[in-house]
Formats: C-alpha cells, structure tokens, sequence
C-alpha cells in the first residue's frame, strides 16, 4: 500500500530570515529595560475620534509592554513582530508573519499600511520568494539522500515524501515523522508531519491537524478527513466561497454529494482534488532529483605499479572528467584521485584550487606533482577521480595577452604553491585606512584583486600639486619597516630626554644598544571615532640606529607632557632591513 508523508513547514520564509540573521550576526534589538516617560491611559475614543479597533489599542502601546521574551510563543533575543512584504501590482502586501506578529491580527495578503497602522514598531523586511524556493529545493535533496528516494515539492512551505518501502528502516512512519520534527527543530524550523495513503489527505492533516505528528491508518483517509473545511483540499478559492453559499462547511458533506452536479457548478478541478484526496485517483509526484557526483573511474585487468602508468591513466581520466564538468556548467574547486590498491588500502592524492577551472592541462599537471604520494604496494586495481567541490563556470572570455596593461592570471601559480604548501597559508596583504601601523593592513584571498588607489596625475597638473599638496592623490608618510613585528615588544633601560628626543640608549631582548643617529618624532594619534579610550592615546614614532648599524623602530607612548596621553612606556615596533 502506499503512504505518502506531507512535511509542513508554516514558518519556512521568517525562520530561514531568522537563521540567516544569526549566521551573518546579531541583530540590535530595541532596549526594553530603559522604560520611556508614562504617557496619558488609555481611553475609550470620542465618537467624533473614529472607531474603536482592537488594533488601536495595540498600536498605542509604547515600549512599556512586555518585551518578546515575555510574548507567547516568541523566544528571548527575537523581534516581537516580524513580517516580509511583497509587491502584488501596485499594493504592498505581507507575504508572512511571524507568530507574534500572527498573534496581533496581521496575516499574509493584509496591505503593510494597515498593518503599520494597527501594530506600532513593525519590523518589515523584503520577502525573498527565490530564495525561499531555492531553500527549500535543497531541503528536498537532503531528504531524498536520507529518507526516501522519492521527494517532491508541495507548494513554496511543504515537501511530499513517498515512504512506500522505506519507513521500516527509520523503525516506522511515526518514528520517522518525529526524527524529522526534532531534526528540523534543532536547526531553528518550525514543521508539521502527516502520513496518510494519498498526497491529498497527507497535505489536510499537515497543514490542518493540531498536533505535530499526525498518522492516518491505512483506508482511514475518509474519515480523518471528514471534519475539515473543504478550502483544505487545495480547491479554488471561488469554489469555496460558494460551497460556503450552499451550506457546505465540511469535507464530509462534499463527498457525499453526485459528482456530476459538481462536475457541472465547479469544475473537473475541485471533483479531483476530493478523488485524489479519498484515494479514489492517484496523485502522481513530480520527485527533485538530487544531482550525481561527477566521477572519472578506471579499473585495471592487471595491478599496475609504476609511477609512469599512474601518470599515463590520469592523462586519460582528466580530459573525459573535465568533458563531464562542462557539460554540466561547472567548475572543479577540490579534486580527489583515489587510487584502490590489491591490499585494499586506499591512496589519496587531494588538490584545491583557488578559483573554479576545467582545464584539463592544468589538472593533470596538478596531479601528476603529487604522484610521488602514492605508495601504489602490491598493486593499484583502479583509479578514480572524484569531484569533491564544484561551482558554476560559464565560458571565459580571451584576454588579449599582448596588452601590456591586462592583468596576469596567477590563478595556476596559485595552485601549483598550494599543492606544495597548503591554500591556507597563502594570503594577499590588503591596505586598511587607519593612522594605527597594525590596523593598516590586512590579510585576504590570495586572487582578491588589490584595491587601485587615485588616478596618477598628468604632466600638466604637477606644477599644481606641488603648489597645493592637497590635491595630491597619494600623502607621503615617513619610511617604514616593510614587516612589523606581531606585537610591539617593550623596551627596557631607556635612557631619553622629554619630551622631543629619541632615547640614547635602551635594551631590547637582553640585549643593550646605544643610539647613534635617530630621526622623528612622527606623531600617530589614537583612533577616537573606533575605540573611546584612544580619546587622547598618542605614540611618537622614531627611526633609530645603534652602532652596529642595525635600524629600528619604536615609539614611546605619550607626548611626553601630559600624563593622559601615556604612561612614557616605549616599544619597538619594527627593523629595517
């Protein structure tokens, strides 16, 4: 017999909002604590004042109320009410609502006026239909990898899943149903299962039942589905409105009507959805195919052993691997060779590369650096090249390489390093606006493209920029060590006179060093708009050398007058050479 499971997720859109929230950092939540000054009570208005709503009263509510966290149904440190809104022509409509929001009367289809005027503090946000979809499509691949092979989607909220043959692995439906509501639970998402005979009757009992769990025997769906409205049997809402007309108000009494008088008032559609529901038509389910894994495979008549025929196989495996990459549109970012040896101990070889590519040239040549980790043993019986990362890779422009202003691609030296050292310890320096030496840079991605500073100036205009160094595009700043130590070490034994001098002598790391030229100082003050105790911080730089030639450079903290810009404490910061 068949049995069809309905998930239900009536939250998807607000909870998937929520959970991109946390990902991405905590949202600012308004501060319930600090109370604002009491305002006149609430009163009954005049009746020349308008009509009294329920909603009025609400609206009127200051932050004196109970924040979220005391709200019903709504946990501490979430938006009391939250809604998405949409565009539906020329009216701005809600699109979904969070309970708290649900609770205060606002509902999916109200106009965002009315619902501001009825709920003071709305947090609106733009709904993401795409989004919502492409979530829940791959929600829907997950699924078909892990509970049944068969997965289809129902509607932009829900999935049907066809548990014929499959629930006794998972130790029954109902087992199965609740592993799902508390797997989905743990993620931070709201769901609701039933299992029924048809995709109809499965759809009524998720979305309708009250309990998150709902099982419906075999032959029962009649009259499980007896008490429901028929609106729940995804009919057309003018059909439901005149059924309402007619007096029929349950799903029971529609399907103890004729069906050619129904035929003939509402259409083959709402006829089917009530054979389809009761069993008496099959349901067919459209299932999401979950994508295959690109693999290059190639098994052997006879154990090879040497590293030339490893290379002379994945000459062979690389240009069918990358055939199969284009035809799909992608690009391959992590590879794994996995060569099976006889004794059945697998040997790996895995390359990353720091930008999606299908060139098989460069593939291969990737690989065959990293064949000397094979110990191929007895033997390797087959070889397999498994595409393990992957990202989309349309066709690539050609860049005409005889301009000598075009960019070089680094992308495969890039790869060829990382296949020696590792991706992760690769990194491009980065310049940071700030005054402050360790703020000034940063690491990221090693093919980041490096930010271009200002137009250079033309000839005409030097004779102008010298006059007014304003205009200059770049600002000369004081020569700097190239590497700056991670951390400015103290100096000790610092013999300096105040407040302008740089000191004569100072011990660093033991050991002692007497100054014989210096320069500076260069004055760096404290970033007051990040950090408000660098209010009045100062650091006077510099460039100091000892009499063995050796140059350095620190800063005392302080201007050496007033003792709330430092303590006169001084550190070396960086060497030259």
């Amino acid at each position: 017999m068949k049995r069809v499971a309905a998930l239900y997720l009536p939250l998807w859109p607000i909870e998937r909002l929520r959970q991109a929230e946390r990902r991405a950092g905590a949202r600012p939540e308004p501060a319930y604590d600090v109370l604002p000054p009491p305002g006149p009570p609430l009163r009954k208005p005049a009746q020349h004042e308008g009509h009294w709503r329920p909603g009025a009263r609400w609206a009127r509510e200051d932050l004196s109320a109970p924040g979220p966290a005391s709200r019903p149904g709504v946990a501490a440190g979430e938006a009391a009410s939250l809604v998405t809104s949409i565009r539906n022509g020329s009216r701005i409509e809600i699109a979904a609502a969070c309970p708290a929001a649900q609770a205060l009367g606002l509902r999916p289809g109200m106009a965002v006026t009315q619902a501001r005027a009825q709920v003071r503090g709305l947090d609106i946000r733009p709904a993401d239909p795409e989004g919502d979809l492409d979530s829940l499509h791959r929600l829907a691949i997950l699924a078909a990898r892990r509970w049944s092979p068969v997965v289809a989607l129902s509607g932009s909220d829900g999935l049907f899943l066809d548990l014929t043959g499959t629930a006794h692995l998972f130790g029954g439906e109902e087992r199965l149903a609740r592993h799902v509501v508390r797997l989905l639970a743990r993620t931070g998402f709201t769901a609701q299962v039933a299992v029924a005979d048809t995709p109809g009757a499965a759809w009524v009992l998720a979305r309708h039942a009250r309990e998150r769990v709902t099982i419906c025997p075999t032959g029962k769906q009649a009259e499980a589905l007896a008490g429901f409205p028929p609106a729940a049997l995804r009919i057309d809402e003018t059909a439901v409105e005149l059924l309402k007309r007619l007096g029929i108000e349950r799903i029971d009494q529609l399907a103890a009507m004729p069906r050619g008088p129904l035929v003939r008032r509402f259409g083959g559609a709402t006829v089917l959805r009530i054979d389809q529901a009761l069993g008496h038509i099959s349901e067919p389910l459209d299932p999401v195919i979950p994508p295959e894994a690109i693999v290059a495979r190639q098994r052997f008549a006879e154990p090879i052993a040497t590293a030339e025929a490893i290379e002379h196989w994945l000459g062979q495996l690389v240009p069918g691997l990358t055939a199969a990459l284009e035809g799909e549109g992608l690009g391959v970012q992590a590879l794994e060779c996995i060569a099976d040896r006889v004794d059945g101990v697998p040997q790996r070889i895995r390359i990353g590369l720091a930008r999606p590519s299908r060139d098989p040239a460069h593939l291969l040549r990737l690989l065959k650096r990293r064949i000397e980790d094979v110990e191929p043993g007895y033997g390797i019986d087959a070889i397999a090249l498994h595409v393990r990362r992957a990202a989309p890779l349309g066709p690539e422009p050609v860049v005409e390489r005889l301009d000598e202003e075009a960019a070089p691609d680094i992308a495969t030296l890039v790869d060829t390093l990382a296949t020696r050292i590792g991706l992760r310890r690769m990194w491009r320096m980065r310049a940071v606006e700030s005054d402050v030496p360790e703020r000034a840079a940063a690491r990221t991605a090693v093919l980041d493209p490096p930010e271009r500073g200002g137009a250079r100036p033309k000839i005409d205009d030097v004779g102008q920029l010298d006059r007014n160094p304003a205009l200059h595009p770049w600002h000369p700043e004081w020569p700097k060590p190239a590497r700056l130590l991670r951390r400015p070490e103290r100096l000790d034994h610092v013999i300096a006179e105040l407040p302008d001098h740089a000191p004569r002598r100072f011990t660093w790391r033991g050991q002692p060093h007497r100054v014989v030229r210096a320069d500076g100082p260069e004055r760096i003050h404290g970033e007051w708009w990040k950090r408000t105790a660098e209010a009045e911080q100062v650091r006077d730089y510099f460039r100091v050398e000892d009499d063995a030639g050796r140059r350095y450079w620190l800063f005392r903290r302080g201007d050496g007058e007033q003792s709330a810009t430092g303590d006169l404490s001084w550190y070396l910061h960086g060497v030259f050479g």
